[in-house]
């Protein structure tokens, strides 16, 4: 097992499986959550807006955010766009806040495009959580809960390295440039690869806008132009289906290690049939529920914690039905 006490505090090498403890920033990660007055959050109105309304990460936040509301009487209504897209989420950011919520959940798929839209709807009165992504801007938002993402791209490295045997070439694929989350997983992979893996050459990264389709391409190209490619790192769920379709197609299934992030029905699929080696998995029903449980500190007046990492693990086609990882499958409704 290992710790994100520290993101560089890594104290195994990586194994079948390994799972990674909450940090110690957030006391709502440990064995259970406060206990909750629910005086003053009871009928607040508080909405979530995911970062793609389809995409099973967000159902899975979404559904445990719906739960923990109504066990704290308070309304939540969920709301997202089709594509990973900041101007179609500024589109919902303005009508959601036109009603004025007593809170906002929200996704950002983009660290500045958002802001100016996030910064009026606070100033408003609105008190605003950001979950999975965030923003650049510090003042925005009362709490942030996530996985530690760059820790997750350190995990992704050591676990396709080791899938590779430490040698060869290796992609980065991952969805657009300014989204934190998977800058982040990026970061993470680059630098644990530059310290500890001599032998593997990091070819650039690529970016796929979220189209699985353009991702399977990505590979393909990339594997006639590098016959040495051995690894591929996808860096969010779309990615990840995509790099599965496109070396099934040519044939290089098992044979280019895959390790991606997110644990999706369709990534699950390519798990079993060895397309993909290793998921980092992260556990969004803990972040939706704990992100509801700040906005109704704040309403009461409590202590409200600003930072909150949550679990991880790595998950091995082995390790599928195992009790133990069965909430870091998502799900495709409630």
């Amino acid at each position: 097992m290992w710790s994100l006490r520290s993101r560089r505090r890594l104290i195994a090498a990586v194994g079948a499986v390994l799972a990674l403890a909450p940090t110690a920033c957030s006391a709502a990660t440990g064995g259970g959550r406060p206990t909750l007055n629910i005086g003053n959050a009871a009928h607040k109105r508080i909405a979530l807006i995911t970062g793609v309304k389809s995409d099973p990460f967000y159902i899975t936040m979404a559904c445990a955010a719906e739960a923990e509301a109504r066990t704290l009487d308070m309304n939540l209504s969920v709301y997202g766009s089709e594509q990973w897209d900041a101007s179609a989420q500024r589109a919902v950011i303005d009508s959601v806040g036109a009603s004025r919520p007593d809170g906002l959940l929200i996704s950002p798929v983009d660290g500045d495009a958002l802001t100016p839209s996030l910064r009026q709807l606070q100033a408003a009165g609105t008190k605003i959580g950001l979950v999975d992504t965030t923003v650049n801007d510090p003042s925005v938002g009362i709490t942030r809960a996530s996985s530690d993402n760059e820790a997750g791209g350190v995990l992704a490295a050591l676990a396709v390295a080791k899938q590779m045997g430490d040698q060869g070439s290796v992609l980065v694929i991952s969805v657009k440039p300014g989204v934190t989350t998977t800058d982040a997983r990026i970061k993470g992979f680059n630098e644990e690869m530059a310290a500890h893996h001599p032998r593997i050459t990091v070819l650039p990264t690529l970016y796929d806008n979220d189209q699985p389709a353009t991702a399977a391409a990505q590979v393909q190209s990339t594997l006639a132009a590098h016959p040495d490619l051995r690894g591929v790192f996808a860096g969010n769920t779309n990615t990840g289906r995509g790099i599965a379709t496109g070396l099934k197609q040519v044939g290089k299934q098992g044979v280019v290690k895959v390790v991606g992030f997110d644990a999706e029905p369709d990534e699950i699929a390519a798990l079993r049939a060895g397309t993909i080696q290793v998921l980092v998995a992260q556990d969004p029903a803990a972040i939706g529920t704990q992100a509801v449980d700040q906005l109704a500190a704040a309403f009461e007046g409590r202590p409200v914690l600003k930072e909150i990492d949550t679990a991880m693990a790595a998950i091995a086609k082995d390790d599928l039905d195992n009790p133990r990882f069965a909430k870091y499958l998502y799900r495709t409704g409630c």
